[in-house]
């Protein structure tokens, strides 16, 4: 024998047990995988499938002329425009919160630091609705700064400010809880070689930091806009439901169909439909970007 594999040999022992071992766990009876992606299908297609066909069979069941009509009333473009339109605010705010936040977070140690995680967490943990009357409670009538507001005809509650700020509280952790564990997970290496080479902070961010999270940001800023355009709770405590005034589209629904205007009420309802169907297309498509970046650097 080769004296040079005896030291190996007691190696490889454990090794083919370890083998073995994951081997054996990982091969279960075909049955038992069947039955486990069988239970997986069904909650899919009970809890997924049949209530997203359900809203598009709604919608649809008095034709084509009478979905569009709903979905091109007045009052169903201004909660379009108006949900666009805080969304066009909400995620750009977001995005530099994120980036910035996370930035700091990962590549800096200072005091407070597991504070600002905290507090960036926070609309994770606080109802919708409270975050929302949060809001009424500081700017509305009765609130801390209303009589002020009032005095100087400044309107924020029952109007398009507190409609965004009320949707950018519940969608500022999306970009940043992105970004953390990615930049944390790439360490400092690159940005110090940055450094040493000459570039200043703005061009190590620039040319460094942002190429290598791109992806990243990206899937956040698509899963911020989603949540933006969808959210009802805290920004149904701050709109005052004004039709063609501060309605968004889950707002405009919920007055359909408390008006019995049930197939109006659906046929809005699909806009939002498809808007999550595009939000995971993009989430899936960004995924696979990700991963074959994580494949080409290994």
């Amino acid at each position: 024998m080769d004296a040079e594999a005896l030291p190996s040999l007691p190696m490889s022992v454990p090794r083919a047990a370890s083998a073995a071992r994951i081997t054996g766990a990982t091969h279960e009876p075909a049955w038992l995988r069947w039955l486990l992606i069988g239970i997986a299908i069904g909650f899919l297609v009970l809890f997924l499938v049949v209530p997203l066909a359900a809203v598009f069979q709604r919608a649809l069941s008095k034709g084509l002329n009478v979905y569009f009509a709903a979905v091109t009333e007045p009052d169903a473009l201004a909660a379009i425009r108006l949900t666009l339109l805080t969304a066009a605010i909400a995620v750009p705010l977001n995005l530099v919160f994120g980036v910035t936040a996370a930035w700091a977070i990962a590549k800096f140690d200072f005091r407070g630091r597991q504070l600002l995680i905290t507090l960036i967490d926070l609309p994770f943990s606080v109802s919708p609705v409270v975050s929302g009357l949060i809001y009424v409670l500081v700017f509305g009538m009765q609130g801390w700064f209303g009589p002020w507001l009032a005095a100087h005809d400044v309107k924020i509650i029952f109007a398009v400010p507190g409609i965004v700020l009320a949707t950018v509280f519940v969608t500022f952790p999306f970009v940043a809880r992105e970004l953390i564990p990615l930049m944390q997970a790439q360490g400092n290496d690159e940005e110090e070689a940055a450094v040493v080479l000459g570039a200043s902070g703005w061009q190590t961010f620039w040319r460094v930091t942002l190429p290598n999270v791109k992806w990243g940001l990206l899937y956040g800023t698509i899963l911020c806009n989603a949540r933006a355009m969808g959210e009802f709770g805290a920004v149904s405590v701050v709109s005052g439901h004004i039709r063609g005034l501060t309605n968004t589209l889950p707002l405009h629904v919920e007055v359909l169909y408390n008006d019995y205007q049930s197939v109006a009420a659906f046929a809005v309802a699909s806009l939002l439909a498809l808007l999550a169907l595009v939000t995971l297309v993009l989430k899936v498509w960004v995924e696979r970007r990700l991963d074959h970046r994580d494949a080409n650097r290994r």
